[in-house]
């Protein structure tokens, strides 16, 4: 009977999760354009930060625990699922496009700073230590990363009008109290959300004798993918192609960045199993695959065809993943 409250609280969680994330969002967006920030600012940072707040707050109130297997195991099963799952539905539903420039500088960004994530956590294999951990400094190295990636985005923000990842147009300017409505209980849902679904996950892994590891790369990944998997294949049912690819490229830039550098910084250190490697490596190939697909077939364009061999992918490391348990 207590399992089964879990589950029904896990659900509720991740409703005030999903909720408190687009109350921030359009909260937030709507304060941004009061005060006159340009659109394509709104859109690169609010919301793309919006949609990794669930992420932010499992992290936090997992490290805060010493939950360390879920704190990694939701980012890297949340990047997993992003370029499989999400990226592989949105493909099928309509063709992706992906500008040169974002081909050449955010792909490899994004698997510049997952290979520089690698090194850090893994002391042992690089460092001689007698464990792995993701310390302070390595944190600090996240985060220094992130103002960098934020620096980029503000000094790209007019390459072109299509990179713009939220139209104007979108945003409703809300009087000031809704505003300020919208971001408290935004803020007040995904504190709430979060802290509800990581007790009772825990919960239910000790019942069953699951690891906290595997329910960090499943349970909670998948739960704190649903904003971009929503906004995702919104964004290719419409075909705006940047807008579906800026998101799962952007979400997964902020996961590593932001979400662990901060986790990290205050939680720190942070131990890190080495059984995770694996899992990281196939967010590695995920990025790999999205640049060589690239050159094959349409060129410049994730076609259906590619979509339905990313979640092929996705089949097959699930399976991977409970052999694994």
């Amino acid at each position: 009977m207590e399992t089964v409250i879990s589950i029904v609280l896990i659900a509720v969680g991740f409703i005030l999760l999903i909720k408190g994330a687009d109350f921030l969002v359009n909260g937030a967006s709507s304060l941004a354009k009061r005060f006159n920030a340009s659109d394509i600012a709104i859109g690169l940072t609010v919301v793309a930060m919006g949609t990794s707040a669930p992420e932010l707050v499992v992290n936090l109130i997992s490290g805060a625990k010493g939950a360390n297997d879920v704190v990694f195991g939701n980012i890297i099963g949340s990047n997993i699922f992003n370029m499989f799952l999400i990226l592989g539905i949105s493909a099928v539903i309509y063709p992706i496009t992906i500008q040169k420039n974002a081909l050449w500088k955010e792909v490899p960004f994004s698997l510049g700073i997952t290979v520089i994530f690698w090194v850090l956590v893994n002391d042992k294999m690089f460092f001689g230590a007698e464990s792995n951990s993701a310390s302070t400094m390595d944190g600090i190295i996240l985060l220094v990363l992130f103002v960098a990636f934020l620096t980029y985005i503000f000094l790209n923000m007019t390459r072109g009008g299509s990179e713009s990842a939220l139209d104007g147009d979108d945003i409703v300017l809300y009087g000031s109290l809704k505003t300020t409505l919208l971001i408290v209980f935004g803020i007040a849902g995904l504190a709430f959300g979060g802290q509800i679904i990581v007790v009772n996950a825990i919960k239910i892994a000790e019942s069953f004798g699951v690891s906290e590891r595997l329910i960090g790369l499943t349970i909670l990944a998948a739960g704190t993918s649903l904003p971009e998997l929503a906004t995702t294949a919104v964004a290719a049912f419409h075909k705006k192609s940047d807008l579906a690819v800026g998101n799962i490229i952007g979400s997964n830039i902020f996961n590593l960045l932001l979400v662990l550098g901060a986790t990290a910084v205050i939680n720190a250190p942070l131990t890190f199993d080495s059984a995770l490697n694996t899992d990281l490596y196939v967010v590695m190939l995920g990025t790999v695959m999205l640049f060589l697909f690239m050159f094959t077939l349409n060129k410049y364009k994730l076609d259906r065809a590619e979509g339905g061999v990313y979640l092929l992918g996705f089949i097959g490391y699930m399976i991977f993943l409970f052999q694994r348990m």
